[in-house]
C-alpha cells in the first residue's frame, strides 16, 4: 500500500519556542523520504515522530539559513551511524555550496552514507523521476528556491473490464506499456479497460516574498506546503526581511487552485496560532491546516478526472 504523507518535524521560524521547534519536514512518497529544510533539532524531531533516518531518501534544502538547515549535521551523521549506505541526492541552491560543505563536514564520524551533493543552478527538472522533482527560484535576502513533485497522469485499470476481456497477468503490464493488446481474437485498447487518473502534486515554498516562481510551485498543487512567518499587519516588515504573510500565502493558494494549504514557519511574536488560521481563511476556501509539530498531514484524495 502507498503512503504519500506529510510529516511535520518542526514550525518555528527564526527562533524556536517552548512548542515549536525549527523547521523540518519529511515527506513520504511511496517508497520515498524526501526530507526538507532540517532546523536545528530535527533529529530529535525525527524520533518523536516514529521516523527512522533510513526513511530519508533525499534530502532538499530552499537556503542557508540556520533554522532551515543547521540540523542537516545531525541528520547526516544519524543515517551513517544507522548504516544507510545508498546513495542520497541533496539539492540546495549553488551559490550555497560552501555552506553546505561545511555542514556535512561539521564534525568527525565514521561517513558511510553516499551524499551526493546536486546543486540548482537554475529553474527546471532536478529529476524526472516519475514523480518528476522540480526546482524554481524564490525571492528571499538570500539565494533561495522552491520544489515540486509531479506525478505524470495516467490510467487506473478497471479489474471487471479486464476480466470480461479475458486479460491477466503479465498481458496487463503489456496492455499498459502498449496501449493496445491482441487477445482471444480480438484488439483491446487500453481506454476500454481503464479509466483516467489524474496525477497528484505537492510544492513546498519556504522563505520568499510574493513572487513568479511562488506562483509556478503552487498551481495545481493537491499540497502546498509554505511559509506564513508574519500576520498581515507586519506586511512590510515581511516584505523588508524576504517573507509572506498568511493572508498573501492563502491568496497565492486560492488563485493557483490548491486544495490543501499547509500554513508554517510562524514567527516568535504571534502566541495564537489561530490569528493565521482565520486570517488564511478569510480569502482561502480550501482545506486549511496551521501545522504543528509532529503532525501528519495526508495528501488528498486524487482529484476526479
Amino acid at each position: 500500500m502507498t503512503v504519500r504523507e506529510l510529516v511535520v518535524l518542526g514550525t518555528a521560524s527564526q527562533v524556536p519556542t517552548r512548542t515549536r521547534n525549527h523547521n523540518g519536514y519529511l515527506l513520504r512518497w511511496d517508497g520515498q523520504g524526501l526530507l526538507f529544510d532540517p532546523g536545528e533539532g530535527t533529529q530529535r524531531q525525527m524520533l518523536l515522530a516514529g521516523v527512522p533516518s533510513s526513511a530519508v531518501t533525499r534530502i532538499c534544502l530552499t537556503h542557508f539559513h540556520g533554522d532551515h538547515c543547521l540540523g542537516l549535521p545531525g541528520v547526516v551523521q544519524r543515517m551513517s551511524l544507522d548504516g544507510v549506505t545508498r546513495p542520497v541526492p541533496v539539492h540546495s541552491p549553488a551559490s550555497g555550496r560552501p555552506f553546505l560543505d561545511r555542514l556535512l563536514a561539521a564534525s568527525a564520524f565514521r561517513d558511510v552514507t553516499d551524499l551526493r551533493p546536486e546543486p540548482v543552478r537554475e529553474d527546471g527538472v532536478l529529476d524526472p523521476g516519475p514523480p518528476v522533482l522540480e526546482a524554481c527560484r524564490l525571492d528571499h535576502a538570500v539565494d533561495a528556491v522552491g520544489y515540486r513533485l509531479v506525478e505524470p497522469d495516467g490510467r487506473r485499470m478497471l479489474p471487471d473490464r479486464l476480466a470480461a476481456a479475458g486479460i491477466a497477468g503479465p498481458d496487463v503490464g503489456r496492455l499498459q506499456r502498449e496501449g493496445v493488446l491482441d487477445t482471444g481474437g480480438r484488439t483491446v485498447r487500453l481506454a476500454e479497460v481503464s479509466a483516467p487518473r489524474p496525477g497528484q502534486r505537492f510544492a513546498f515554498v519556504m522563505d520568499t516574498r510574493l513572487c513568479d516562481g511562488m506562483h509556478t510551485l503552487a498551481d495545481g498543487a493537491d499540497l502546498l506546503v509554505v511559509e506564513a512567518t508574519f500576520l498581515h499587519e507586519d506586511a512590510a516588515l515581511a516584505h523588508e526581511y524576504g517573507h509572506l504573510t498568511a493572508r498573501q500565502a492563502a491568496g497565492v493558494a486560492a488563485e493557483c487552485g490548491v486544495r490543501r494549504l499547509v500554513l508554517t514557519h510562524f514567527s516568535q511574536r504571534y502566541p495564537d496560532p489561530r490569528a493565521f488560521r482565520d486570517e488564511a481563511a478569510a480569502v482561502f476556501a480550501g482545506d486549511l491546516v496551521v501545522a504543528e509539530d509532529l503532525a501528519t498531514v495526508p495528501l488528498p484524495p486524487r482529484r476526479a478526472p
